[in-house]
């Protein structure tokens, strides 16, 4: 090639304005359609998250039935603490109720015994000053009845004849000397002694001094052994008052007019006139 032949030129040729807008329209629309196609793609993807946020319903619902279970239990142990609460008052009430109940009946049962003791003692004391009262009536008239004798009615009078009888001797002294022994004691309702008697105690220890065993009350006593006129008493002898076989009070003839008794809780064991009180009738058992 000479020197001066015309050599090409490499360089591309300028594009129009025209054709770089349509090119650019052209990337623009491809761009566009790759970033809907991205995100159609990016779409799938993102399912398992959508999945997970759908199981949190059932998560929540078996959170509410435990916790429901929870409270349901934790309400039925109140319950039950209130209820064993309530019997335990209802307990404690009771055993309170029932100490109460036996302390008042305890008293009510000692008052009453109380006073039984005190009417009892009155009424004694009471018959005590009614047949002092009667020993001093008739004493006047056995005085004006031995002055009009002449003073021999006193031998033949209901007590004469035994004013005179001789000394006790034998079993019948046993029997006297153990009845006045016991002068001074107490008298005790029901008492067989030592320490003290009731009326038939009395008689059944002093006549078991001379081997002699006689029947507890009073009623059976009066009609132990043979009847004897109050004018024919020997020492030894059972007084009694009231009916035979029915008497509410015996004593031990003791000679001499006289009787030993016990008569009641204020006087006790004493030795009396048979003018004190006069007897019903009379046994002898000797």
């Amino acid at each position: 090639m000479s020197l001066t032949a015309h050599i090409p030129s490499h360089r591309k040729p300028r594009r129009s304005a025209s054709k770089l807008a349509v090119r650019a329209g052209v990337a623009g629309g491809v761009l566009s359609t790759l970033a809907m196609a991205g995100t159609a793609s990016a779409t799938p993807s993102a399912e398992p998250v959508h999945e997970t946020t759908l199981e949190m319903p059932v998560l929540n619902l078996d959170l509410s039935a435990e916790v429901s279970s929870s409270v349901a239990k934790a309400a039925e142990n109140t319950r039950a603490a209130a209820v064993d609460g309530e019997l335990n008052a209802l307990e404690e009430t009771a055993r309170t109720g029932a100490a109460a109940e036996a302390k008042q009946l305890k008293a009510d049962a000692q008052q009453k015994a109380d006073a039984e003791t005190k009417a009892k003692a009155e009424a004694d004391r009471k018959a005590e000053a009614e047949r002092a009262n009667r020993s001093a009536a008739r004493a006047p008239i056995q005085s004006n009845s031995g002055s009009n004798s002449g003073g021999s009615s006193s031998a033949g009078s209901s007590q004469g004849k035994g004013t005179v009888t001789a000394p006790a001797t034998g079993s019948a002294a046993a029997i006297v000397n153990f009845a006045r022994a016991q002068v001074g004691k107490a008298y005790v309702m029901g008492g067989t002694g030592p320490s003290s008697f009731d009326c038939s105690g009395l008689v059944q220890a002093a006549y078991r001094q001379a081997g002699i065993s006689l029947p507890r009350m009073s009623q059976a006593q009066s009609s132990a052994g043979t009847s004897v006129s109050l004018s024919a008493l020997q020492p030894g002898d059972i007084l009694y008052w009231g009916s035979k076989g029915s008497a509410y009070h015996v004593a031990v003839y003791v000679g001499g007019g006289k009787f030993v008794g016990a008569q009641n809780p204020s006087t006790g064991i004493v030795e009396r006139s048979m003018s004190y009180d006069k007897p019903t009738g009379a046994v002898r058992v000797l």
